[in-house]
């Protein structure tokens, strides 16, 4: 197998991110056609929206026909004019208690008018661009919103499963609950268990078979058979009544009080935008996941809400039911391989069709069927990741007052109060300022965990009041926000115990975090002001290793006398910011800090592991540990210190197998040559941890190349000069192919020089080398692994990955690309 990756590698153009996401992607020839993908795609999305457009109308207690008039225009209209090619719309399930309470108290007719009405205030939103704005509504209000829906949806169709009729609201269905269940109608309940049994057990059936079957959806299972035992065992029950479509009541003139019809059109456009843009980023990100994602463009929010608005017209005045982005059928779409928007379009063509042509089948649906299976749709919403996914941010408070309050009040007031809640914890969370103090062998420490605001001031100042005067004092930041009262308060009392003789070092607890007020209290001399003194640290993208000094991120300070203070916290490399472990002596400008020796260093570092990522780590790591290591893939680099595995690969614990040695060499096996350290790492990773590829890395500057070229034969036989003798095959190699052929090169330059040129030829000679490992070569031949080569160059942060290109061997650099096209 070649060590480099395909040639189409090589065209990673294609993917990287050409405009801003969520706008319209670049406009190009049109030409219409319509995909094999999309075809099949279409067919089972229609399979999916049939029997849930049908069971959302009776859901809602609209015209059976207005969740059909839905379903395809969704399909047609927002489908063509929609901004998210992938996501198909129709009647949804989050808009059932929305159009139950409107039909209720305003009547079918009017209930289309308010459609039509939030159709034209969507339209009014896509012209503004405002699009964007309904991201940053919390998801535990979307989420609980949704949850509260999925709630009123399951307890008012628990009543049509029974056998009855359900009432006006949670609490008036369950009050109703216990007389229905005195008063069980056998037929609807059997056919309503058969159908949810064939919903719940259809996705699991097993092997061959059961992967054939789970092509059909198992929504239509359900519902055909639950429709065909009904009709064998000649149950009597309520089924489907589609009148004919010239009695078909189409919108009228809105009717009601003018306050309450502006509430239901805002109500209505809220849900239905709401829940078609979440659903269209929520789209993106399934279509990024899955290969041929390059094919289709991202979404443009904007026009998607005009889309939306445009189809809820359309929808309003044929009297439909409202429209939105329907989760289960976008996913279906999604997962049965659209390519483009002309999916979705089919599919609404499919609904009219049966609207048309097969109204005598569809009769013969029990309306307890698609009662059993909204419900089912309605128990799905209440997801528990979603739960875990907000307990987990704290934010479950938030979430379960959106649901109670959906369920209680009503969707606009229930999001309302979810709204009010957020608000209140957020602020909850920016007042709550938690500061202590101690002393620790000498040294008193203030710690303040939150954001400091003029709120916790007079906490702040009691604290530094109980800091005796001419002592040493750590305060300790851990927040990202300080106002300008606290940073007043904070400076003053620095200055005055500065004058007194003691010392002060601000700091910070977590790694990256840079507090928002001047940062001549965490980086640089108080003397430099707060404006110079922030200006280098504002550049300093080395925080997760700023309690080492061994950057140069931020330019030397130097004391008013002109002269530098070697070795200071923010000296020569410091960088510390609120991360610093020594921060600003206030005291003694001139005098230099402690110098830190290696172990010194070494120490700080692992002290600041431990304080600031051990805590994030632990329970990966504890997993890790249970578990045990299965990395996919052996990193063989060389152990230069500029070389740092894991911020070039983005990697993390159990990610990579890495061996380090000087050179990223790989020695031949055999007697003579051979080293087993390395090929027992080789052979351990091949065959015990089944890696699936190995990359040999070089990278620029590398001094054991440089060593190679300067290497004197007669020289004494050093360990270093020993090992570096299983570079010499890359040293005759380069030399080789100067006079014979093409040599590796870089596909945007020349190399610069002779070490570069050997850099790069000694990553192909030593995948050979590789190559020679009998683990390595069986693999190969197995198909189970692939090798690469890439060469990361120190002075651009560049990687280059290698291809081939006929005879050639070039490495072609890896662009930043956005991932989630």
């Amino acid at each position: 197998m070649s060590a480099c990756v395909p040639a189409r590698a090589a065209d990673s153009d294609r993917t990287e991110r050409t405009h801003p996401p969520h706008s319209p992607p670049p406009t190009g020839p049109r030409r219409f056609r319509i995909a094999s993908a999309d075809l099949s795609a279409s067919i089972a999305v229609f399979l999916i929206a049939l029997p849930l457009s049908l069971g959302i109308a009776l859901a809602t207690g609209a015209p059976l026909q207005a969740g059909l008039v839905a379903a395809a225009v969704g399909g047609l209209v927002a489908g063509r004019l929609g901004g998210s090619p992938l996501q198909v719309s129709g009647p949804a399930a989050g808009l059932t208690v929305v159009t139950a309470d409107l039909i209720q108290h305003y009547g079918w007719r009017t209930t289309c008018a308010i459609t039509v009405l939030a159709g034209l205030a969507q339209l009014g939103l896509g012209c503004l661009r405002v699009a964007r704005g309904a991201l940053a509504v919390s998801p535990a209000i979307v989420h609980g919103m949704l949850a509260g829906i999925g709630v009123t949806i399951a307890v008012a169709q628990l009543h049509i499963v029974l056998g009855g009729t359900p009432q006006s609201s949670v609490p008036d269905n369950l009050r109703a609950l216990p007389a229905q269940l005195a008063n069980l109608h056998p037929a609807a309940l059997s056919v309503s268990l058969l159908t949810l049994s064939l919903l719940l057990l259809w996705p699991r059936l097993p092997g061959r078979v059961g992967r054939v079957c789970r092509t059909v959806p198992a929504a239509l299972v359900a519902v055909a058979g639950a429709t065909a035992v009904a009709a064998v065992a000649g149950l009597v029950l309520p089924k489907v009544d589609l009148p004919s479509w010239s009695n078909h009541a189409l919108a009228g003139l809105p009717e009601g009080p003018v306050l309450g019809l502006a509430g239901a059109v805002l109500t209505t456009t809220l849900v239905c935008s709401v829940q078609s843009l979440l659903g269209a980023v929520a789209v993106d990100k399934m279509a990024s996941g899955r290969p041929g994602a390059d094919h289709v463009g991202r979404s443009d929010l904007d026009r998607e809400l005009l889309g939306q608005g445009a189809a809820n017209i359309v929808s309003g005045s044929l009297g439909g039911l409202p429209v939105a982005g329907v989760a289960v059928r976008s996913s279906a779409n999604v997962h049965a391989g659209a390519v483009s928007r002309n999916s979705t379009m089919l599919h609404g063509v499919l609904v009219v069709a049966a609207a048309l042509l097969m109204v005598p089948l569809l009769e013969c649906i029990p309306l307890a069927s698609l009662a059993a299976l909204v419900m089912a749709v309605g128990i799905q919403m209440v997801s528990l990741h979603h739960i875990r996914t907000v307990t987990r941010h704290r934010e479950v408070l938030v979430y379960a007052a959106t649901t109670l309050g959906v369920v209680s009040l009503g969707v606009l007031e229930g999001v309302a109060l979810g709204i009010a809640v957020a608000v209140g914890v957020a602020l909850h969370r920016l007042t709550r300022t938690r500061i202590t103090h101690d002393e620790q062998e000498g040294v008193h420490h203030v710690q303040v965990r939150g954001q400091l605001t003029f709120l916790a001031v007079p906490r702040l100042s009691r604290a530094l009041h109980l800091v005796p005067p001419g002592t040493d004092v750590v305060v300790a930041l851990d927040g990202s926000f300080m106002d300008h009262a606290a940073y007043e308060t904070l400076q003053d009392w620095q200055s005055t115990h500065a004058a007194r003789g003691g010392t002060v070092a601000i700091t910070g607890r977590r790694a990256g975090v840079r507090i928002a007020e001047p940062a001549a209290l965490t980086s640089g001399d108080p003397a430099d002001g707060p404006d110079e003194a922030g200006a280098s640290d504002a550049d300093c993208r080395c925080r997760p290793w700023t309690a080492w000094r061994n950057h140069q991120c931020d330019r030397p300070h130097s004391p008013p006398g002109g002269e530098e203070r070697p070795n200071t916290a923010e000296g020569e490399n410091g960088a510390h910011g609120t991360d610093g472990a020594y921060g600003t002596d206030s005291s003694h400008e001139g005098e230099p800090l402690p110098t830190g020796t290696g172990g010194h260093e070494l120490m700080r570092g692992i002290s600041t592991f431990q304080r600031n990522t051990a805590p994030l780590v632990r329970g990966e790591l504890a997993r890790l540990a249970r578990e045990g290591q299965r990395p996919a893939q052996l990193f063989l680099t060389c152990a230069d210190s500029r070389v740092v595995t894991s911020m070039i690969t983005s990697s993390g614990p159990g990610d990579l197998f890495v061996v380090r040695n000087v050179g990223n060499l790989v020695p031949p096996p055999g007697a003579e040559s051979g080293d087993d350290s390395v090929a027992a790492a080789i052979e351990y990773a091949v065959e015990v941890l089944a890696v699936r590829s190995i990359t040999v890395c070089g990278h620029s500057g590398c001094s054991a190349m440089h060593a190679l070229l300067e290497s004197d034969p007669d020289g004494a036989r050093t360990p270093l000069r020993r090992w570096l003798r299983h570079g010499q095959p890359s040293l005759e190699r380069m030399r080789m192919d100067d006079t014979s052929g093409p040599r590796p090169r870089l596909a945007e330059r020349t190399p610069t020089d002779a070490v570069e040129r050997l850099c790069l030829t000694n990553v192909v000679q030593q995948l050979g080398h590789l190559r020679a490992h009998e683990s390595v070569a069986r693999a190969l031949k197995d198909g189970t692994l692939e090798l690469h080569g890439l060469y990361f160059h120190v002075g651009e942060a560049q990687a280059y990955l290698l291809t081939e290109r006929g005879e050639e061997r070039v490495f072609d650099r890896v662009r930043a690309v956005d991932l989630a096209m």
